[in-house]
């Protein structure tokens, strides 16, 4: 183990389990000893893997039970989401739920017999402990083992049942409605947000809402977005005092988050609130993109460009203890006068709303008593109601009586507020920097190509809507430190910590850079990062594209081969591979006007229209997709003669319009009167040559 890159898996070894990372010894060591195989997935900024880790893994007793009769496997989900995808859908088979930390049985030949997800030590309340079940299983391997094997084996041919598809007899049109009327039938009124606690961004279906606004003019459908922006932004899961959002809430107000930090997260939400100001004008939404920004900026960016994974939830072993203030620490720090009016802007009380201390917050009350929470974790990381993601503990969140009286709910002014330099404002960077020295907060700083991806993609976004020049320059510097690892050698790695890569990548890592460069090309217009798109998409349909049944595999032909097929189509926490190849193929088409794009275009959306149908908000980028590909944006090819010409086209028609820059004319293009020209297509109807 110690010598993995995986801060994960580098956590763990010095625990008294003897711990392989995913290897061929390990597997050819239980075939030897007949020994079953202990698999345990997680991450390093999972609260609930540090739980079993503290629990089980660190025990003696629990650590001689599993060296004698288990060979115990230890994987980062983030280093291999292809045995996490696998293995999660076996998960979710023979439980009905899955989440992290992940613990499955397997027989030497790697067929999964039994799994869950966080087990306490000791048995209690009705739940098998892990010592239990430890002694348990090795029972059944000695004298019922074609049960289990019997099991295994079922499962596998059900995994392996690739399911056909064909494409839905629904227009997108159709399924775009009927992903808004889900949306609007699970949209929390009062406090934004879908469905009830565990609430999460899920940044791409208000990405979507946003864009079914811009194209069918449905005012509901900004509205829901609009909310649900704002009370993310004023509740909890917004880092007040130095930026960012946390990976979701435990409740349905969004004030008390699990306060792990993603990278992934951020990148979307910096995409959305860029959107929400694009489309709204509204600075409130600059603002938060701002100090998102900056966070990224300041604390997940590398020397050298590229961007962290995540910070933990926990420091000194508590959750949130990084995060939470008393009333008196703040009037120690700002003196008196000015702590009480910091405290009641973010309403920091005695009272407290986390454990006895405050989440800073935003949530303004009108003559509302305070809401109290109870945290109080249901043991285990899991997936939410409709398969998403959902790393960490989840938590029950209460309104308790004060003085006798029922708390009311939490008012606010939806969109309406503006945003102002107030003096609580302006003390933030002394309450930041008392943060920072206070408590530590453990880093996974590994690097991985995926997630660098979506940050590219953002921040090149937030250079074409706010013309902030670090933003371009921290896209254009993450790029480059990709491209030099990945050297001559055509293949992307998946994850690189402190010099040292590893991984052949995945779908994941070739969709969503090709994402971030195409992004990229939009904002700068240099055709380096276009033919860079081009090459890693060409290669995604090398590596992964299944020619007869359509769509993309997870793993390709070029990594790895695991127990079964996976094609990922849902659009969880992060969008689905296949989602934003759809994505990756309908803007590649509309920038080059090459016709073999439109072709492998219109076959991913018809592979993604069989699952739109089946739960089209399940599909929110895929629709996406379907609607830029419906509705282009303008079309535009420009011969430029100098530079400043460059700088007069992307501030005329760089936020909206798909450009092609030319510096040279050509028979088809060329330069009216010798000055800069413009040619301009919308809907397959083309203006005259225009100077610019």
């Amino acid at each position: 183990m110690k010598n993995q890159t995986s801060p994960y898996l580098l956590q763990h070894q010095g625990h008294p389990v003897e711990w392989y990372p995913w290897c061929e010894e390990a597997f050819e060591r239980a075939a030897k000893e007949d020994k079953p195989v202990f698999l345990s997935i997680g991450y390093s900024t999972c609260h609930w893997c540090h739980v079993m880790a503290h629990e089980n893994f660190e025990d003696e007793e629990v650590a001689k039970e599993l060296n004698r009769h288990f060979i115990s496997v230890k994987v980062d989900r983030e280093e291999r989401p292809d045995i996490d995808s696998i293995y999660m859908t076996a998960c979710v088979l023979f439980t009905g739920s899955g989440g992290w930390p992940a613990s499955l049985f397997l027989t030497p030949d790697r067929k999964p017999f039994y799994a869950g997800t966080y087990f306490p030590r000791e048995s209690a309340y009705g739940r098998i402990g892990f010592l239990d079940l430890l002694r348990a299983l090795h029972k059944s391997w000695e004298q019922d083992r074609q049960k289990l094997t019997e099991s295994a084996r079922e499962l596998i041919e059900q995994m392996k049942a690739v399911q056909d598809t064909e494409k839905s007899s629904l227009s997108w049109q159709h399924l775009s409605l009927q992903a808004v009327r889900q949306f609007k039938g699970s949209f929390d009124e009062a406090y934004g947000g879908f469905g009830d606690a565990p609430k999460f961004p899920m940044a791409h279906n208000l990405m979507f809402l946003m864009e079914y606004y811009r194209v069918n003019r449905d005012r509901r459908a900004l509205e829901m977005a609009e909310k649900t922006l704002m009370q993310m932004y004023r509740g909890g899961i917004f880092d007040h005092i130095g930026g960012g959002f946390s990976r979701y809430s435990t409740d349905r107000y969004f004030l008390v988050p699990h306060f792990e930090k993603m990278l992934y997260d951020n990148a979307l939400l910096l995409m959305a609130y860029t959107q929400a100001y694009s489309v709204t004008g509204k600075e409130i939404y600059r603002q938060v993109a701002r100090k998102t920004a900056q966070y990224i900026q300041r604390e997940m960016t590398d020397s050298g460009g590229g961007f962290y994974s995540a910070q933990d939830a926990d420091s000194q072993g508590e959750e949130g203890k990084y995060y939470v203030f008393a009333c008196e620490e703040i009037t120690s720090l700002l003196g008196n006068s000015a702590g009480r009016k910091f405290n009641e802007y973010f309403n920091i009380t005695r009272e407290g709303n986390f454990e006895g201390k405050s989440i800073p917050n935003r949530l303004h009350k009108e003559n509302a008593e305070e809401i109290v929470y109870s945290a109080a974790g249901s043991g285990g990381c899991r997936l939410g109601p409709n398969g998403e993601n959902a790393e960490g503990t989840i938590y029950s969140a209460s309104i308790h009586r004060l003085n006798g009286k029922n708390a009311k709910e939490i008012l606010y002014s939806g969109g309406r507020e503006e945003y102002s330099h107030t003096e609580p404002e302006r003390l933030l960077s002394k309450v930041y920097a008392y943060r920072r020295q206070r408590y530590q907060l453990f880093l996974d700083d590994k690097i991985l190509t995926s997630w660098n991806g979506l940050m590219i993609g953002a921040f090149a976004r937030m250079y074409r809507i706010f013309g902030q020049d670090s933003y371009l320059r921290q896209a254009k510097s993450a790029c480059e430190f990709l491209e030099k690892q990945a050297g001559k050698k055509d293949i992307l790695f998946v994850s690189c910590r402190r010099g040292r890569c590893q991984g052949t990548g995945f779908l994941e890592d070739y969709a969503f850079y090709g994402f971030g460069l195409i992004e990229l090309y939009g904002a700068c217009l240099e055709q380096r990062y276009l033919e860079l798109a081009e090459h890693y998409c060409e290669r995604a349909m090398e590596l992964f594209a299944d020619k007869e049944k359509g769509g993309f595999f997870l793993y390709g032909t070029e990594n790895e081969p695991l127990i079964a097929p996976s094609k990922e189509t849902y659009d969880g926490a992060v969008p689905s591979g296949n989602s934003v190849m759809a994505y990756n193929l309908v803007k590649l088409w509309q920038i080059t006007g090459k016709e073999e794009w439109r072709k492998q275009a219109e076959r991913q959306l018809d592979f993604l229209s069989f699952f739109a149908e089946q739960y089209p908000a399940g599909q929110s980028f895929s629709l996406l997709a379907a609607l830029l590909y419906q509705n282009p944006p303008e079309h535009i090819v420009a011969v430029l003669k100098e530079e400043k010409d460059l700088k007069k086209l992307q501030k005329l028609y760089g936020k909206d319009a798909d450009i092609v820059a030319l510096w040279e004319e050509t028979e088809e293009y060329e330069r009216i009167n010798h000055r800069a020209t413009l040619y301009i297509c919308r809907e397959g109807s083309c203006r005259p040559p225009v100077n610019l």
